[in-house]
């Protein structure tokens, strides 16, 4: 593997990124103290901490179609927002059933079901909430805007990532063939990050190759993250995690090391990450965030 360290200029400029991210956010959650009190500091737990990932792929992928930043700010918030209320629900007793997230008790152990599920429903709304705040005069951008939210609601929904969660529930106890779990993985976790890439698509419409380039990137960004999550699932432990260690052994889910063996999902790991980074390459030096965060998540360990 390449070593991160040689591409340095977006590693420089994440802390503004996140920065910039977190006034967002912060403007976009309902201010603490705002009735209803308890729910309200529920979303804003719920939405602290975490690595931002799908944010910093959303301002990557503006770089390389050179958008300004500002343009990107509510797509990112967005994309984060139902990340979170994601999480929240997977959480859920009725789900995955997990006590911990991100390191801290997770929302239905700090209050109960029902917050859990109404902190849910509420961070998707804001969601989509956010994208809208600034609706274009001009009808071509508000076309484009149109996209972006069109982009989201897709990767969020039943051909998304909910669905793949339906599917990821259907199929505890069982076997499934590798291209079944590949179909999971691709909406339940890779839909998402692959709306980090669509919806700066949507605003910039770039040429046809620039698409199908940031998309397979997008694709395979997103399978690999997968692949390598079931790997840390295994090697990692609950303090590394921040999360239950373990979990899909217990819950007897379909994985890529129970179903390929150990090294091959490693390696298939390695080659797909590979396969993202070499769909960005035609772009030059515009990509260079792209291919950082493509190592930088290829390095983690939780």
């Amino acid at each position: 593997m390449n070593s991160v360290a040689a591409l340095p200029s977006f590693s420089a400029r994440i802390a503004a990124y996140r920065s910039r991210f977190d006034g967002a956010l912060d403007a976009a959650l309902p201010p603490l103290g705002t009735d209803p009190a308890q729910l309200h500091e529920a979303m804003r737990y719920t939405c602290n901490g975490g690595k931002r990932l799908r944010a910093l792929l959303v301002y990557a992928a503006g770089e390389a179609l050179g958008l300004p930043a500002d343009q990107l700010d509510a797509p990112a918030v967005a994309v984060e927002l139902i990340h979170a209320y994601s999480l929240v629900h997977d959480d859920l007793p009725a789900m995955d059933d997990d006590d911990l997230r991100r390191g801290q008790p997770t929302v239905h152990k700090v209050w109960d079901d029902a917050m859990g599920v109404l902190v849910g429903d509420a961070l998707q709304t804001l969601a989509f909430e956010t994208l809208t705040h600034s609706i274009p005069a001009d009808g071509e951008a508000a076309r484009r805007l149109l996209g972006v939210i069109k982009a989201l609601a897709h990767a969020s929904g039943s051909l998304g990532m909910v669905g793949g969660q339906a599917v990821d529930i259907e199929s505890e106890g069982q076997r499934i063939p590798l291209e079944r779990l590949k179909s999971l993985h691709a909406r339940k976790t890779g839909a998402l990050i692959l709306s980090c890439l669509q919806m700066p698509l949507a605003l910039a419409a770039p040429a046809a190759d620039v698409v199908e380039a940031l998309t397979t990137y997008g694709r395979q960004l997103g399978l690999a993250y997968q692949i390598q999550d079931d790997v840390l699932d295994i090697t990692q432990s609950t303090e590394q995690l921040g999360k239950t260690a373990g979990k899909d052994v217990a819950q007897e889910k379909s994985t890529y090391p129970a179903l390929l063996g150990f090294d091959a999902a490693k390696a298939l790991a390695e080659q797909t990450f590979a396969d993202a980074r070499a769909a960005v390459a035609g772009l030059g030096e515009k990509a260079e965030g792209l291919q950082w965060l493509a190592l930088e998540i290829e390095g983690r360990n939780h």
